[in-house]
């Protein structure tokens, strides 16, 4: 019996120590060392990736290489259990698509009072009858309710009108003034004295003066055909 174990060992050591075995040993080692390398940089890589932090990478491939190439598949496990879920770039799709989605409903109108949804060219929500924009009573353009001045044609709203009646006045006066200082030697009556103007008469009331128009000739400005609410 001792003879069979020493002949079984000597068989044993006979076939490791061949040139074959021994270069299957070595090939399998050098192997074995090429995948450890291997995948401490594709650690280094993937970190790089993943996070902005230019230490991590580092950590990360150091990690792997301190359990030598016997047991850097756990340290592969550890760190595919402890590094981020996303890549930077995945996140940066990520917030883009968010962004586009929100610029997309904000550029959907909505009621303010009742959140539905509304056209650009209303006036009056329809469902709950808030007042969503004006006219414009000088090009009858669709304008914000809020405007201080429509944007088509420049009206200012918070500016008052001057009447009709009064722009025509002006010049006419300033041309009586003008007669009278280049008459120069006149009497002083005629020259304080005020200007006869034609008068109409009326069926309902006293004389009126042409200079003045009634307010029937006064042009009156658009208005907005919707009051608002």
């Amino acid at each position: 019996m001792p003879d069979i174990l020493d002949q079984f060992s000597q068989s044993v050591s006979d076939i490791f120590e061949s040139e074959i075995v021994q270069f299957g040993i070595r090939a399998i080692g050098l192997y074995l060392a090429i995948i450890w390398l291997a995948t401490a940089y594709w650690a280094f890589r993937d970190m790089q990736q993943r996070s902005d932090n230019a230490i991590l990478p580092y950590i990360a491939a150091a990690g792997i290489i301190l359990f030598t190439p016997i047991f850097f598949v756990f340290a592969y496990w550890i760190y595919k259990i402890v590094r981020p879920h996303e890549k930077i770039g995945e996140v940066w799709e990520r917030n883009l698509a968010e962004e586009a989605l929100l610029a997309e409903v904000e550029s959907i109108h909505h009621c303010p009072s009742c959140e539905r949804r509304i056209d650009d060219e209303w006036i009056i929500c329809p469902s709950c009858r808030t007042r969503l924009k004006r006219v414009c009573p000088n090009c009858s353009r669709l304008v914000g309710m809020d405007w201080s001045l429509c944007a088509w044609c420049g009206k200012d709203f918070e500016r008052r009108e001057v009447p009709a009646a009064a722009i025509e006045a002006l010049p006419r006066g300033r041309e009586v003034t003008g007669r009278i200082a280049a008459a120069g030697g006149g009497s002083q009556s005629a020259a304080t004295a005020p200007t006869a103007l034609p008068t109409v008469r009326t069926q309902s009331g006293p004389a009126r003066s042409q200079a003045h128009p009634t307010p029937t000739q006064i042009p009156a400005p658009a208005q907005d055909p919707l009051p608002e609410r």
